[in-house]
């Protein structure tokens, strides 16, 4: 942890969720050192509905001295603050017109996420080919954007990098069921999410256990996509 922030963190979390997955990526290449705590979102502690204004995960509670905690909400803010306390190791721009470019892309990979969401839980052929036609439209723009790479910005690793890590590796999952076709021929994206994956802060990210989890997921909404397997 750099010298200029002091507090402590500890990143409350879900198994899935790739929103706490960009914070937990985020810490782990500033190399600052957190807790986490994983909660059950089906059955949510009460201490944790006391903290969470959302609901949601993730959480980063901030202590300072033994009394004193603030809790921040919402992924976007937390890598915020990320940026503004730990600046020995900055992952946005310092330019100011390609650090708006790179929020700007952080928010289009919440969109991404959004129509995976569409796409792990449709439970029939309509719902499962209009968020797959969806996601190809996005990761043709995505693809259309970047350079020689490995990473978003060329050869330094930034925020929109570990925003799109947890996008794919629901495709690392969903390739072991069946071929959805959403990045075939984008090879760029190809050579993008290859340099992710070998990320140890990437793999870090969650648990050995993360492929079991998602089909476990994906079992439990009778997602079309397990039956694309047949």
């Amino acid at each position: 942890m750099t010298t200029a922030h002091k507090a402590r963190l500890t990143l409350v979390s879900h198994h899935l969720c790739p929103y706490v997955q960009r914070a937990a990526i985020a810490l782990a290449e500033k190399g600052v050192d957190f807790e986490r705590v994983t909660v059950d979102l089906a059955d949510k502690p009460a201490w944790f509905t006391a903290i969470s204004p959302l609901g949601k995960v993730p959480l980063l509670i901030v202590r300072n001295g033994e009394s004193a905690e603030t809790v921040l909400f919402e992924s976007a803010v937390i890598l915020e603050y990320l940026e503004e306390t730990e600046t020995a190791r900055p992952l946005h721009p310092a330019d100011p017109l390609s650090r708006a470019r790179h929020r700007g892309f952080i928010e289009f990979g919440s969109a991404i996420l959004a129509d995976l969401w569409g796409l792990e839980t449709a439970a029939d052929a309509g719902g499962y080919e209009a968020a797959q036609a969806k996601l190809r439209e996005k990761f043709a723009r995505v693809e259309a954007e970047l350079g020689d790479g490995p990473f978003f910005a060329g050869g330094r690793f930034s925020l929109v990098d570990a925003v799109f890590a947890p996008i794919f590796r629901y495709f690392d999952v969903f390739d072991t069921i069946a071929a959805t076709g959403i990045l075939d021929g984008l090879t760029r994206i190809a050579r993008w999410r290859a340099a992710l994956a070998a990320r140890l802060s990437v793999a870090g990210a969650v648990a050995a256990d993360y492929p079991e989890r998602l089909k476990a997921f994906l079992k439990a909404h009778d997602a079309h996509l397990l039956r694309l397997a047949a």
